[in-house]
Order: C-alpha cells, then sequence, then structure tokens
C-alpha cells in the first residue's frame, strides 16, 4: 500500500498507514524498554505524533514521516542486530510508502551509511538504498551521490554476499540514474537545443554542467566520476570512495553505454565526455595491448608491470569498445577508426591467442550488421586521405586466418596449434574415443571447428568470461571457428548492404542500375574494392583446408554470392579473382596452377597508413599458393579420390607435361558443382569470366570423361583404368553432372544479348586454343564446340543474334585438319542448322526468305571444306533437312542445290553417293515445290553428278534423273512457260537463235548439258546420256518452236557428233586394264572400242531425230546443209577403221533412206541433188572401205582394218533404196564403179569374230548376208535390164554376166591374201573358202538362169557369154573333187549341161562368135571326167561315189545326145576330142590311181560301159543310126570309122595288159590272195571284153578291121589263164567274158565249112566256156 507523500493524514489510507505505524512503534517500544529506554521514549513520542497527525486531517504525510524518523535512527545506532533489522524494516515501509522527501531520505541515508561504515546488515542497507532510489525520484545530489558511494563502498567488502549484492545494486542504480535521465530527456524533448560551452566541460569537477535536468545532472556526475575512477583518479561526485576496481568499472562504463545511447546522442554534455573522456581512456588502457608481444622463447622471469596486458580488462576493454563503435561510431568517427584499428592489430600473429580470439569476437559482432559495414566504408574507405578501416578489417581476417596455417615457427609461443592431425578416417580427423570432426587441415596444420553460428548471428564466450582473471585457454581451432564465421557474415552483410533483402523473395527483382543511385553504387563499388582481396586471401584457402562438405559448401556459396555482386557492379578484377579462385580449387592444386596460370600479386593486401603490422600477412597471401604439391598430397589424405582421368593438354603446357593421371577428390567435384551454380545463376553477369568458367569446366569434364553427345551435352565414357595401384571410384553422380552442365547452357536462354555474347565469345577462344592444340596434333578437347551447339540449341528464338558469331566459328572448326575437330565443327553446324530449320518462329520460316538464307548460309559454306568428311556429314544433312524440312525452303533452294552440286573428282564415292541421294530426293519430291528459278539450277546440278568420274551408277542414275526432269518440264509447261516468261534473266543465251521463247531455253539448257554427257570420259555414261537425250528430244521435242530447232541442231546435236568423232580419233587403242576388278569384253577393251559405241549411239540418235522431225525440220532454211552436214559425218563414221561406227554409220544412212515420207522427195530439184549426194557419199563409203592393199608395213601391223561383213552387207542393202532415186540417171560408168564396189566388198576377208557370216545357218540357201545382198544387187540390175527395154540399163546385161560369172569362180578360187600366211595360210584358205562356196554357187545359178532367158539374145551372143560360162565352169569342173565342197562341182557340170543344153543350138546357128569356146569346152570336159583329184571311198561312201559316176554317165549321154550327132555341125577337132574322151573313159581303169582304190574299176565301170557303148555306137553302129542328117553322113563314116578303128585297138591293146598283169601276179602270189582292187580291176577287163565282143559283132564288117579280130582272138589264152582265179566276182566275169567267144569258136559265116569235128571243137569250146 503506498499513497502519495504529499498528501495529508486524513484521507483513509494516511489513517491506515498512521495506525500501522503506531503499532510498528508500539513494539519497537517494547523492545527497547529494558536496554534501550532512550529508544523507548523516542517510540512512545513518535506514537504520539502520529496520534496528533491521526487526528489532524490536514497534517501533511512527509512532516508526520520525518517527525518521527528519529527513533528510528536510534534504533540503527543501538547495535541490537534486531533492533536494527526491525529499524530498517519500519524504514523500508515509509520507503515504500513513499512518505519520505528529500529530507527524510538524508536522515535515512545518513542511517544506512553508518550502519555500512559498522558494517552491520549490509544487505538490508543495500534493500533499503535500492528501495530508497527506485521507489522515487525524491534522492538527487549528494544524497544519490552518498547511496552510490554507500553502494560501492559495500561492493568492495570481504563478504562475497555482500560484494555481489553491492555490485548488482550499483549497476541497477547506475542504470536507475541513466534511466532517470532519458525519463526527463523524453519529458522535456520538445524544449529547442540549448547551448553547450565545451570550455567548461573540459574543466572537470564535481558541478555539473549548466542546462542539466536535475535527473541528467546527476548522471553526467555519475559518468565523469566512472570515467575518473577506471582511470585512476579521484572522482568528483562519489566523494567518499575508498576503492574502485577497473574491470568494475569498464563493466559499468558498458552498461551505461549499452543502455543510454539516446542520452549520449541528444546531449552534447554527454556526447562531450564520450569523445573526451572515454575515448581517451580506452586508448590509455589499450596501450598495454598494443605494446605487448609475445616471444618464441618462453622466460623464466615476470614482465615488467603493465607490460603485460591483464585479461579480465582487455577483455572489458573491447567489449565497451565493441559498443563504442557499434553505437557511436556516428559520433565518434575518428575515435572508431582509432579502436578499429586496435582491433585489427589484435590480430596480429604475435599477439596472444586470447587477445586475437577476443578481437574476433568483436569482429564477429560488427560483421553481422551490414549497416554497421556499410557506415564504416563511406566514414572511412570511401573517403580520400583516410585509412580504409573496412579494407584493413577484411585484410586482417584473411591474414589472420592465413596466419594461423602457418608453419609453428611462424606463431608466438601464445599458441597451442596442431601440426599434425589425427588418425583419418574417411578423411575426416579423429581420436581415441572421438568421432570425427569438422575442421580445416591445411599445410600441415589442423584446426578443427569448435564452434558454429546461425548465419547473421554472433555469439561470444571469451568477451562474456566476466568472472575469469587469467587468460582463458583457447581451443586450437577456436580462432578459426570465429573467423570462418566472420568471413560468411561479411559476405553476407555486403549482399544485404547492395542487394537488400527484400530482393531475395521477389520473382523479378527490379534491375541493380534502376534501384540504386550512382552514389549508391560508388558506395557498393567501395564496399567491394575494399573487401575483396581479403576475402579472397582468407576464404581461398578455407576451400581447400575445409574437411566437411557442408562448411566448403557454405565458403563455396559464399564466394559465389560475392563474385556475383562484383559482377553486378562490373567490377572485373575481383569477380575474376573469385571466379579464379573457385575454379582452382576444384582442380588439383599442382593442375589448376599450370591450366589456369594466373598470378595474384594483385590480390595482396594493403594494410592501414600507418600499419606495417600487416606486412607479415600480406607476404604470406603473396605465397598462398607455395608449396602445391604439398596441398595435392594433403588433399589426398583429406578427401577420396572419386576419379582418375588424363591431364587435358593446354598451350601453356610443353607436350609431355603432365603423363601421369590426374585425380579429382570429392572437394573438387564440390568446386565443379559451384562453379556451375555459379554460372546457372549469375550467367548474367560473369562477362569476360565466362572464358574461366568453361576452361575449368573443361578441363573437369575431360578429366571425368564426359564426351559430347548429340545435342552438346556430355555423357560418362567407360575408361580403362590408368593403372593397377591407381584408387578408381564408380561416381554415381557423373550423371548429374552431367544434367548439370546441360541446365548451365539451357539457361543461357534467359541471358541478355550482351551476355549470351559473352558466353559464345568465351565458347570461342576456348575452342580457339583447343583448335591451336589439334595443329600440334594434341589431342583436343571438344568441349567448347559441344557447348557452342548446346548454346545454340537453346536460343533458337534469338537466331539472329547468335547465328554469326557462332556458325563462323564453327566454320573455322570445319576446316581444321584434325579429324576429332571437325566431326564436331560440322556436328554442330548440321545440328544447328537441322534444329532452326525446325524450330517454330513467329514469322514463319516458309515466308521469311532472309532467315532461310541466313540459317542455310553455313551449311552451304562448308562445301568450301577441303575435307571429304565434312563434306559427307554437310550432305548427309542436307538429306535430313530435305527429309524433314524440304516442303518450306521455298527461298533456300539455291543454297541447298549449290551445297549438292559442290563436289570434284577428289571427293570419295561415299560422299558423292550420299549428295546424289539428296538430289534424288530432291528431283523426285521437291521440283513442284521448287521456284522456276532454280530449275536451270537443277539440270546443272544433275548433269554435274552425271559428269562425276567417282561411281558409274550415279552417273547413269543422275542422267535419269535428267528424263525425270524433262518429264516434269512437259508435264507443268503450261505453269512453267507462265513463271518462266515473267523473268528470264537466270536462263543463259543461246547464239544466233533470235527471240527464243524462255520455256524453250528452259529445254536448251536440258539438252545442252545432256549433250556435254554424251561425250563423258566413261562409255556407259556417253550411252545413257545419249540415249536420254535423244528420247527426250523425240518424247518432248514437240514442245520447241520451230525456230528452236535449228539452236537444237546446230548448237547440240550437230556439235555433239563433232564432239563425238572428234574425240573417238583421239582415243588410245590400248587394251584399257581393269586390274582385275571386272570383265571386259573384247570388244569394249580399248577406249577406242568404247567411243565407237558413242558413235553409234550418236549418229544414230541425230539420224533418228531427222527421220522422226523430217516433215519440222524441212520447214528450217538451212535443211539443205543439216542434211549434207548429216550425211558428211555419215560418212566419216562409215569409213571409220571401227567395224562398229562404221556399221552404224551404214545403218542410220539406210534408216534415213527407208524412212524419208516418199511423197517428200519427188519432183523436187533439191532433193534429186540431195539423192546425188547420198549416191555419192555410197560409192565413197564403198570405195574407200574396200580399197585396200597389203603393203609390207600391213604385213608387219597388227591395225590392218578390214570392213566387216556386217558392214558390207549393210553397204550393199543400201544400194537397192538408193537406186530406186537413181536409176534413172544410172550409167554404166556408176555401174562399173558399183561392180567394183561389190567385187571388192565380196573379197574382203572375214575375220575370226566374223564367222557367223562364214555359213549362215538361218536359211536354206547358206549364203551370207553379204553375198545375198549382192546378189540382190545383181537380181535388181538384172531385172531393171531384162524387163525396160527403154532404160539405159538394158545394155548393162553383160557386165551382170561378166559380174555374176566372177563371183562364181570364188566358190572354187576364194580370194587369198599374202598378209594372212603370218597366221598360217592353210587355216586361213580352210576357214576362208567356205565362206565363198554358197555365193559362187548361188551367183553361177543366177548366171545359168539369166542365160536361159537371154541365150538368144544379140548382146549375150555378141558377149561370148557362153564362153565366159564354160571358162568359169572350168575350174570347179576341172578340180572335181578337189572343190572344197562336192556340190560345187555337181552344180558346175549341172549348170554346163544345162547352158550347153541352151547354148549349143545357138553355137551352131553362130559358129563365128562360138569359134573360141570348142577347145575351152573340150579341155574342161577332159579335167571333169578325168580329174586329177582321186575320190577315196572312205571320203565320200560307196554310194556318193556310184552318183558321181552317174552323172559322168549323164554328160557323156549328153555328148552323145547332143553333140555327136551334129558333127557336121560343129568343129571336126572338137568331135576329134569328144571321141578321145570317149576311148578314155571306155578304157580307164584304175591300175593308174594310186594303190588303195579298191573299187575304182568297180565304180567307173559304168561310166566306162557308157563310154565304151557310146563309142561303139559312134564307131562301129550302122551309118543309118549314127546319122543326124544328109549333110553328116560323110563325115561320120569317114572320120568316124578311123577314129573308131583306133579306139578298138587301143582296147584290145589295154586288155591284154591287164589280163597278162594279172595271171603273173596271181601266180606270184600263190596262195595269198590279190588286193581287192586288182580283182575289181580284172573283173571289169572281162566285162569290158565281153561287151566288146558283142559289139564287134554287130558292128558292120566294114567297121571292124582285121587287126582287131586277130587282137582280140589273142586274148583268149590270158582268159584262160584267169581260169585259176579263187575269186567269185573274177569268176562270173570270165564266165561272160568266154561265153561271148563261143560266137568265133565258130568258122563266120563266109567261110568254109569243114567237116562236123569244126562244130564238135566249137561245141566243146563252148561248153567248156
Amino acid at each position: 500500500m503506498s499513497f502519495v507523500g504529499s498528501s495529508t493524514t486524513g484521507s483513509e489510507q494516511a489513517q491506515a498507514f498512521l495506525l500501522s505505524l503506531q503499532n510498528d512503534f508500539r513494539n519497537l517500544s517494547a523492545e527497547t524498554k529494558k536496554k534501550n529506554p532512550q529508544i523507548k521514549e523516542s517510540c512512545e513520542e513518535a506514537i504520539q505524533k502520529l496520534k496528533s497527525a491521526a487526528a489532524n486531517p490536514q497534517t501533511p504525510v512527509y512532516y508526520v514521516v520525518n517527525q518521527i524518523l528519529y527513533p528510528l535512527v536510534q534504533g540503527c545506532e543501538s547495535k541490537d542486530l534486531k533492533i536494527i533489522k526491525f529499524c530498517l524494516g519500519m524504514m523500508q515501509r515509509l520507503i515504500t510508502q513513499q512518505v519520505v522527501d528529500q529530507k527524510g531520505a538524508r536522515y535515512i541515508t545518513d542511517t544506512l551509511w553508518m550502519l555500512m561504515e559498522n558494517g552491520i546488515e549490509e544487505v538490508k542497507v543495500l534493500q533499503s538504498v535500492t528501495l530508497l532510489l527506485t521507489t522515487n525520484s525524491v534522492v538527487h545530489g549528494e544524497t544519490l551521490a552518498k547511496t552510490l558511494v554507500l553502494c560501492f563502498r559495500l561492493h568492495f567488502t570481504k563478504d562475497s554476499t555482500t560484494i555481489n549484492t553491492a555490485g548488482a545494486t550499483v549497476r541497477q542504480l547506475v542504470s536507475l540514474v541513466f534511466e532517470r535521465a532519458m525519463m526527463e530527456q523524453e519529458e522535456f524533448k520538445d524544449e529547442p537545443p540549448r547551448e553547450v560551452n565545451l570550455e567548461e566541460l573540459k574543466a572537470s569537477h564535481g558541478i555539473a554542467p549548466k542546462g542539466l535536468k536535475p535527473c541528467a545532472a546527476d548522471a553526467f556526475l555519475l559518468f565523469q566520476d566512472l570515467v575518473q575512477l577506471v582511470n585512476a583518479d579521484q572522482p568528483f561526485w562519489l566523494l567518499g570512495m575508498t576503492e574502485m576496481t577497473r574491470t568494475f568499472g569498464l563493466e559499468l562504463l558498458e552498461s551505461v553505454l549499452t543502455s543510454f545511447v539516446t542520452v549520449f546522442y541528444e546531449n552534447p554534455e554527454f556526447s562531450f565526455l564520450l569523445k573526451e573522456r572515454v575515448c581517451a581512456l580506452v586508448i590509455k588502457l589499450f596501450s598495454p595491448n598494443i605494446k605487448y608481444r609475445t616471444v618464441v622463447v618462453p622466460t623464466t622471469q615476470p614482465p615488467a608491470p603493465h607490460d603485460k596486458p591483464y585479461f579480465p580488462i582487455s577483455m572489458r576493454l573491447l567489449r565497451v569498445v565493441s559498443i563504442l563503435i557499434q553505437k557511436y561510431h556516428q559520433l565518434l568517427v575518428t575515435e572508431c577508426e582509432i579502436f578499429l584499428s586496435l582491433i585489427v592489430k589484435f590480430l596480429d600473429p604475435d599477439k596472444p591467442t586470447w587477445q586475437r580470439s577476443l578481437a574476433l569476437e568483436v569482429l564477429h559482432k560488427m560483421t553481422v550488421q551490414p549497416e554497421l559495414l556499410v557506415s564504416f566504408c563511406r566514414c572511412y574507405d570511401l573517403k580520400d586521405h583516410s585509412t580504409k578501416i573496412f579494407q584493413d578489417i577484411i585484410n586482417s581476417l584473411g591474414a589472420y586466418v592465413q596466419s594461423l596455417f602457418a608453419s609453428s615457427q611462424m606463431i608466438g609461443g601464445g599458441g597451442n596449434l596442431q601440426t599434425t592431425p589425427p588418425a583419418m578416417i574417411a578423411g575426416l580427423p579423429v581420436g581415441p574415443g572421438m568421432s570425427p570432426q569438422s575442421g580445416f587441415f591445411f599445410r600441415g596444420v589442423w584446426l578443427p571447428l569448435v564452434m558454429t553460428f546461425p548465419t547473421g548471428q554472433s555469439k561470444s564466450i571469451y568477451l562474456e568470461m566476466l568472472d575469469k582473471l587469467e587468460p582463458p585457454t583457447i581451443p586450437d581451432g577456436y580462432g578459426i571457428s570465429i573467423a570462418y564465421a566472420c568471413l560468411l557474415d561479411i559476405v553476407r552483410s555486403i549482399s544485404l548492404a547492395i542487394n537488400g533483402p527484400s530482393i531475395l523473395g521477389e520473382e523479378k527483382p527490379i534491375p541493380y542500375k534502376n534501384r540504386v543511385t550512382e552514389d549508391d553504387k560508388t558506395l557498393h563499388c567501395q564496399l567491394i574494392n575494399s573487401s575483396w582481396c581479403g576475402l579472397l586471401a582468407a576464404l581461398t584457402p578455407l576451400i581447400d583446408a575445409s574437411t566437411d562438405e557442408a562448411m566448403a559448401e557454405c565458403v563455396l556459396k559464399s564466394m559465389q554470392n560475392y563474385g556475383a555482386l562484383c559482377g553486378m557492379l562490373e567490377l572485373s578484377t575481383p569477380r575474376d579473382a573469385f571466379i579464379t579462385s573457385i575454379c582452382k580449387a576444384s582442380l588439383p592444386p599442382h593442375y589448376a596452377l599450370s591450366v589456369l596460370n594466373m598470378g595474384y600479386s594483385n590480390m595482396n593486401i594493403k594494410g592501414s597508413a600507418g600499419g606495417g603490422h600487416m606486412r607479415a600477412g600480406s607476404q604470406d597471401m603473396s605465397n598462398q599458393f607455395m608449396h602445391q604439391q604439398q596441398l595435392h598430397d594433403d588433399n589426398q589424405q583429406r578427401f577420396p579420390i572419386v576419379a582418375v582421368g588424363t591431364p587435358l593438354p593446354t598451350s601453356s603446357l610443353q607436350v609431355g607435361a603432365h603423363q601421369g593421371p590426374v585425380m579429382l577428390t570429392a572437394k573438387n567435384l564440390q568446386c565443379m558443382r559451384a562453379i556451375l551454380h555459379l554460372a546457372h545463376c549469375h550467367g548474367g553477369i560473369l562477362g569476360s569470366s565466362w572464358h574461366l568458367v568453361l576452361a575449368t569446366l573443361q578441363h573437369l569434364a575431360w578429366i571425368l570423361g564426359l564426351k559430347p553427345s548429340t545435342g552438346g551435352s556430355l555423357q560418362a565414357t567407360q575408361k580403362p583404368p590408368t593403372d593397377a595401384n591407381s584408387i578408381t571410384q564408380v561416381m554415381a553422380d557423373l550423371p548429374v553432372l552431367s544434367t548439370m552442365l546441360s541446365q548451365l547452357f539451357e539457361s543461357s536462354q534467359y541471358l541478355d544479348d550482351v551476355a549470351l555474347h559473352h558466353l559464345i565469345d568465351a565458347l570461342c577462344k576456348l575452342s580457339h586454343e583447343a583448335m591451336e592444340l589439334a595443329y600440334n596434333n594434341r589431342e583436343p578437347s571438344l568441349f567448347a564446340v559441344a557447348k557452342l551447339l548446346e548454346t545454340g540449341l537453346v536460343n533458337l528464338n534469338r537466331i539472329e543474334v547468335l547465328w554469326r558469331p557462332l556458325t563462323n566459328h564453327l566454320l573455322e572448326i570445319c576446316q581444321h585438319p584434325h579429324i576429332r575437330m571437325r566431326e564436331w565443327g560440322v556436328e554442330a553446324i548440321t545440328y544447328l542448322v537441322k534444329s532452326a530449320l525446325q524450330y517454330k518462329y513467329e514469322v514463319p520460316l516458309k515466308e521469311n526468305a532472309k532467315l532461310q538464307t541466313l540459317l542455310l548460309g553455313p551449311l552451304a559454306e562448308l562445301s568450301s571444306v577441303p575435307h571429304a568428311d565434312v563434306r559427307q556429314r554437310q550432305l548427309e544433312c542436307v538429306l535430313q533437312v530435305l527429309n524433314g524440312t524440304g516442303e518450306i525452303l521455298t527461298h533456300g533452294w539455291p543454297l541447298i542445290l549449290g551445297i549438292i552440286g559442290t563436289f570434284n573428282d577428289h571427293h570419295s564415292e561415299a560422299l558423292i553417293r550420299i549428295a546424289f541421294q539428296c538430289l534424288q530426293l530432291v528431283v523426285t519430291d521437291f521440283l513442284p515445290a521448287m521456284p522456276w528459278r532454280c530449275l536451270p539450277l537443277c539440270v546443272n546440278t544433275a548433269a554435274k553428278f552425271g559428269s562425276q568420274m567417282q561411281e558409274l551408277n550415279i552417273s547413269l542414275t543422275a542422267i535419269g534423273l535428267m528424263w525425270n526432269i524433262s518429264d516434269y518440264f512437259n508435264q507443268n509447261q503450261d505453269r512453267l512457260g507462265q513463271n518462266v516468261n515473267d523473268e528470264a534473266s537466270v536462263l543463259p543465251d543461246f547464239p544466233h537463235t533470235l527471240n527464243m521463247p524462255n520455256f524453250d531455253k528452259l529445254w536448251m539448257c536440258l539438252y545442252a548439258r545432256l549433250g556435254d554427257l554424251c561425250v563423258d570420259p566413261r562409255p556407259a555414261v556417253r550411252k545413257s546420256a545419249g540415249q536420254t537425250l535423244f528420247s527426250t528430244i523425240t518424247a518432248h521435242g514437240s514442245l520447241l518452236n520451230p525456230p528452236t530447232w535449228q539452236a537444237v541442231m546446230w548448237q547440240v546435236l550437230f556439235p555433239l557428233l563433232d564432239k563425238v568423232r572428234t574425240a573417238s580419233n583421239a582415243a588410245s587403242s590400248e587394251k584399257v586394264d581393269t586390274s582385275g576388278n571386272i570383265l571386259i569384253h573384247h570388244s569394249r577393251n580399248t577406249a577406242q572400242k568404247q567411243w565407237a559405241e558413242t558413235q553409234v549411239l550418236t549418229l544414230s540418235g541425230v539420224a533418228r531425230v531427222f527421220i522422226t522431225k523430217f516433215k519440222l525440220l524441212q520447214s528450217i532454211g538451212d535443211f539443205p546443209r543439216a542434211c549434207s552436214l548429216l550425211l558428211e559425218f555419215i560418212e566419216c563414221s562409215a569409213l571409220s577403221k571401227s567395224n562398229e561406227v562404221s556399221l552404224a554409220a551404214l545403218k542410220s544412212f539406210q534408216e534415213i533412206l527407208y524412212n524419208k515420207p516418199i511423197n517428200s522427195i519427188k519432183g523436187n530439184g533439191e532433193d534429186e541433188e540431195l539423192w546425188n549426194g547420198a549416191w555419192r557419199v555410197w560409192l565413197n563409203i564403198g570405195m574407200e572401205s574396200t580399197k585396200f592393199s597389203f603393203s609390207e608395213s600391213d604385213k608387219l601391223s597388227d591395225d590392218l582394218y578390214i570392213p566387216s561383213q556386217a558392214f558390207l552387207t549393210a553397204l550393199v542393202q543400201i544400194f537397192p533404196a538408193l537406186f530406186q532415186h537413181i536409176n534413172s540417171q544410172f550409167t554404166n560408168d556408176d555401174l562399173q564403179k558399183l561392180c567394183d564396189v561389190l567385187m571388192n566388198a565380196v573379197m574382203v576377208p572375214v575375220h575370226s569374230d566374223s564367222t557367223p557370216y562364214i555359213m549362215s545357218t538361218m536359211s536354206d540357201s547358206l549364203l551370207t548376208p553379204l553375198h545375198d545382198g549382192v546378189l540382190d544387187c545383181m537380181e535388181l540390175l538384172q531385172k531393171e535390164a531384162t524387163t525396160n527395154n527403154s532404160t539405159p540399163l538394158k545394155t548393162i546385161v553383160v557386165s551382170v554376166f561378166k559380174q555374176l560369172l566372177s563371183f562364181s569362180k570364188f566358190a572354187c578360187s576364194p580370194p587369198y591374201f599374202e598378209s594372212r600366211k603370218r597366221n598360217g595360210p592353210a587355216n586361213s584358205i580352210e576357214w576362208v573358202s567356205m565362206n565363198y562356196i554358197p555365193f559362187g554357187e548361188k551367183s553361177l545359178n543366177v548366171a545359168v538362169k539369166l542365160y536361159q532367158q537371154t541365150a538368144n539374145d544379140d548382146r549375150v551372143i555378141e558377149g561370148q557369154i557362153l564362153h565366159e560360162i564354160v571358162k568359169a565352169l572350168s575350174l570347179p569342173l576341172g578340180l572335181k573333187y578337189k572343190c572344197m565342197s562336192s556340190s560345187t562341182w555337181k552344180l558346175a557340170v549341172t549348170s554346163l549341161m544345162s547352158v550347153l543344153h541352151w547354148g549349143l543350138p545357138v553355137a551352131r546357128k553362130h559358129p563365128k562368135e562360138f569359134a573360141n569356146m570348142w577347145n575351152d569346152l573340150s579341155d574342161t570336159l577332159d579335167k571333169f571326167l578325168f580329174p586329177k583329184s582321186v575320190c577315196q571311198v572312205e571320203d565320200r561312201g560307196l554310194d556318193e561315189l556310184v552318183l558321181d559316176e552317174a552323172i559322168d554317165c549323164q554328160l557323156i549321154e549328153q555328148l552323145r545326145d547332143e553333140v555327136l550327132p551334129y558333127s557336121g555341125e560343129i568343129p571336126h577337132q572338137f568331135i576329134l576330142k569328144v571321141v578321145v574322151l570317149l576311148n578314155k573313159g571306155s578304157i580307164h581303169s584304175a591300175t593308174a590311181a594310186a594303190p588303195g582304190c579298191e573299187t575304182e574299176m568297180k565304180l567307173r565301170e559304168e561310166f566306162a560301159k557308157t563310154c565304151f557303148e557310146t563309142l561303139l555306137q559312134f564307131s562301129l553302129l550302122d551309118d543309118s543310126e549314127n546319122r543326124g542328117d544328109n549333110t553328116s553322113i560323110q563325115l561320120t563314116n569317114n572320120e568316124g570309122g578311123v577314129a573308131g578303128q583306133l579306139a578298138i585297138t587301143a582296147l584290145l591293146h589295154r586288155f591284154e595288159e591287164v589280163l597278162k598283169k594279172f595271171n603273173d601276179d596271181e601266180r606270184q602270189s600263190g596262195k595269198c590272195p590279190l588286193p581287192r582292187y586288182r580283182l575289181s580291176e580284172i573283173s571289169f577287163v572281162l566285162k569290158a571284153v565281153a561287151t566288146l565282143v558283142i559289139s564287134m559283132k554287130k558292128a558292120p564288117p566294114e567297121k571292124v578291121g582285121k587287126v582287131a579280130w586277130e587282137q582280140l582272138i589273142n586274148l583268149y589264152p590270158y582268159l584262160v589263164d584267169c581260169t585259176t582265179t579263187s575269186s567269185a566276182e573274177v569268176s562270173r566275169s570270165l564266165r561272160e567274158a568266154l561265153l561271148q567267144f563261143c560266137d568265133l569258136l565258130q568258122p563266120p559265116a563266109n567261110s568254109i565249112v569243114l567237116n562236123g569235128s569244126n562244130v564238135t571243137f566249137n561245141g566243146l569250146s563252148s561248153s567248156h566256156c
């Protein structure tokens, strides 16, 4: 219960309070009545006063209370504890009831002071003081000071309870004093500012400055004395202080400075105290800490006083400094600069560890406050000529961190760094009974992480050790733990200061430039410039040193964020430095140093203006990358090796460096992920740092074995282990890393254009480096190329921005000599082009000609790359583009066709094949989609494929495509004609042809290209092109305007003929070397023969065009000239030494003659001239082709040209068609030339390859086509000569006869050529002669038939044709069995008999004209009937011989019937020769033949019999039987008798010789029979004897002379001798002969008859016979 002290006693509360007091005094009175009566009396007096006051309601309570305090004071003085306690209790109640005024408070204070001095109830005293001051604010000034001194003095008593209670009371009361001042300040805050005289303030005394309110004055005086006390000076206001410690005073100062900041900011007097007194005090007290240095070698002597810092004071000083810096830096700018510098010095390596740890805790408190750091930077670093405090702070942290990892010799003796790490398990340090602990291990120094802090919060340990008097032992890892937290918080605070907290949660944050002023940016840049060196120097080793993944992750994240800030502020140097540091951490130390090759001289930490104390740290930092091999070893100990790979060659390394494997740890990959994250999240601000990032990622990807795959992503490849001892571990997160890599470049789609160009430039630079390496044949990395591809693919929406720089570089790669570089260069280009063409743009690609050209441009530029593999990939891409997006390439066809057609003969077959596939697809599917302007290019491209030399099938198919193109022209003639007429600038001009329609020009392009292909070096191409050209002209030529045909003829066809002729003449005749790959027919085994085929095709094609388009061509003005030129080509070709060419020329000639319309050539002078020209051409061909001679040079040459039978046949077959047009003008001279041609043609020898012409099996005539044609010509002439009397050809029949007879001679005497002896004349004659037999025989037949028709013709008689026939027949009849064919002489004899049958009557009528014939006829008959050739039975057989004999008999019979009867009309000499023949035939025997012809007599006996009978008939028969008419009787009798007698005598003489020889041989042979032919001979003789006897008997007596009978009778003994023969055949013949002798045994009819004995003799003789 309390009430306001100013109230009176009349209130109910006051009455109750008064009553309570009365009771208390009564109790006190009762207690003191025995021992302290004076107190009792005072109590009673007080009771009375209370009663009086209670009775007087208007009595003030303060007045009453002041009157009753005396008993209480007396009680406290009594030294009776019970009474003292009771009195103090009553005082406390009075205070609690707020009934004590200032006077009363003074009394109470004095009482309490007395108790304090006496050491009585010290705690109660302190309680009472507390109540006195806290219950209200009546205590001021001296009273207040006395109460405070009382508490101070109690604080320094010996009782710990009192000390602690007093300490707490002092702290409470000091705070209370300032709280009153704050309340007072708030109460009077509206008053205007007052003026302060700083000079008065400088004079220290116990009077408060004027103008301060009471509470403020108390606080001022109190604070002033606290400073005095801490400074060991006497107080001005707190009088009575006997003892004071600096530690307690510093704690009180800290408490005041911490809690009452506004008092100091809003009261200049307090600000003055702060600046002038507190700061000076702090600086003074810092002196021992500053001057003290740890020494390496400990000493046993204690340091001098004040030399060694005292931990409690140092710690409290730093707490005060921390408060001053944090809360009063705006008031104390200069002072804070000093304080911060002092703190920085505390971090020096030569300071005690605890001192450094305290300084770190202070710094940590500050680093978590972004606004504080900003303030430092603004107040110091941003000012000119000012110490860069913020930079020093950061640098000191960096130096501190590095100093921790320095060798133990560089560290003061105050630390106990553990230089040897504990045992390692899975890379983490442990000890006995310890679990793995996080920490840092660097350069052989192990520092565990002993504390962790929440982000943005600080927690001090040693700054809170207020009860410690001695420096605590600092764990090894404490300093690094705090420094680690400080560094992370600094980065966080800088980030917050620059970006602000709100940016973290915004989806679309405002760009930095749009949300800051220029001053802000300047400040932010200074923040970075002041901090980056130190942060980098500190964080870089922490990455390597951290043993825990989470710790490393925090460091890496901080570095990422910091690097991003640098990039955002466009500070490239710090950005690159931080990125480089992360990059180096991702690679093994020695590898990173050699690969990145980055200097850090610009990163040395700069000390403050006056601080040389940083030198050691700076030196250490400048050498931070020393001992790289040691770091590498450390890393291998601490972190598991997760990958082993080969080093990527770089330009900075010599060949051969880094031969060993490169090992990556988990830490390396963690850093790699950090790089990926940095680039992914902050790619827009990397700028030129992209090169660092990408270079590192490239090396990591190489080491990890990540190789490019489709689309540019990287895939893991299986690698063989480097060696057996290497530690390898299968990494499950390789796909994750690959995905992160891909995501990094996928995120490039969110970069702005500038940032995207930075990325592309960096990739290009990397790629250039790889290219340079590849030039030295070192395996390059394809990372950059693959990622260029990946970047391009995700940025197709802004294709114009990146296309040219991207593809230009890829084109450079495609030209690289290293195959792997080229492969991926072209892979990237082709993949990009395909993807870009398939991308859906805002403006459809089909309508965007510029974009089509842009996209296809790089693909087209690949055509200039000389490497075949690049060209092949280019063409594969074209094929895929055509298959995928061909329908939209409306404007890109020139480029596509240009790509397809850009090849040469150096390119491979595979390349040309795929290029041709593209063209096939274009022609097959996309001609309708192609603008007409591209059609000439399409034709030219197809023609180029036709002319390529690599693959024949492609050339042939390309020609087929040209046929397809022609079909397209034909089917779309209306549309094309309309489009082409719009603009014809792309079409070529054709000279000498005016106003050619553009559509015709399109056709002419096609024809011209096909014409070029017709003279290709390869025969198959020429053939196909020729066929296509002429087929196209034939099929679609009707689409051309008539004037265009002139261009077709003179610019396509005739030039083609000329080119083919020229090439053919120049072609080699050497055999083609096929190298065993393919068999070539002998007819095509030389280039000359192959060109011959082309000549054939071309000439026949042109001729066919003339035939099919004859009417159209006839309308052209120069048609006659064209025809003449064509005939000239035909003549030239026909005279070619190639049988094939010449034959084809004739066939073309023949086709032209046979197919020309008849009605177009009648009655036209030009046509007559044309036919005459054709006849001249034919004659020239015939004369030149068949005129050949075998000179000595020819005999030695194998190139002798002899026209083939087919050629000659065709030549001959042309004549009938030609003759019908020239017969009216045909002369004898023409006939002679014709006969010369025909004769020469027939005489041309036949080659072995023309054997089908030797013996035809296609007809019964057995004639070759040539011979048949020749005979057809002869029959045509014969027909003309015999049917039309009015024609001049009537006179040529004699020439026809002679020519036919000349031909007939070939049956027996074929042409024989001396040059053939090289190959053997026998063989050549054998196979050549067979060829002429049917021809000669047929010629003979024709001649005979013609003679039958014309035998009575005067010209035939005058021409002595019969004589010519006989002479012609003389040869085969004379050869007879020597003829190559028996049919020849048989036909000859038949023909002879036939012509004699028709000719002898004529000859008898015209003896003069036939006078010369008879001798030849007789010779012919003699040679035939008695040939010199001998026939063997084995050769012909008996039946054939019998038939031959029958023929002979027929001829004898014809002589008998048609000659001998007219002997009077026939020359006598011829008749005698006939008789001689008959005689010769009748006695002809096989004895004259060669031995072995056993059957000759048998075979010839019929002939002999016929001759014999004819002879006998002619010589022995009656005149009546032998005469033909009256005029011949006498001649016959006279001359015939003599001849007959001579014949009989000769026969008998011959018979006698044979019989005699037979008998002699048989006797000598003994039992051995004679040869068969001897038996046959004797048998024939015996039969002839019988016949002769019969004939002689029948003949008139005058016809047979006596000598003949005597000779006959003389034969009888020989006949008798023959009876001993054992041959049955001889016996039969002998019997017949002897039987005829029976008449001779009787006397003749006119002789004298003797006695009967004669008869008996005759009879006996007859019977004996």
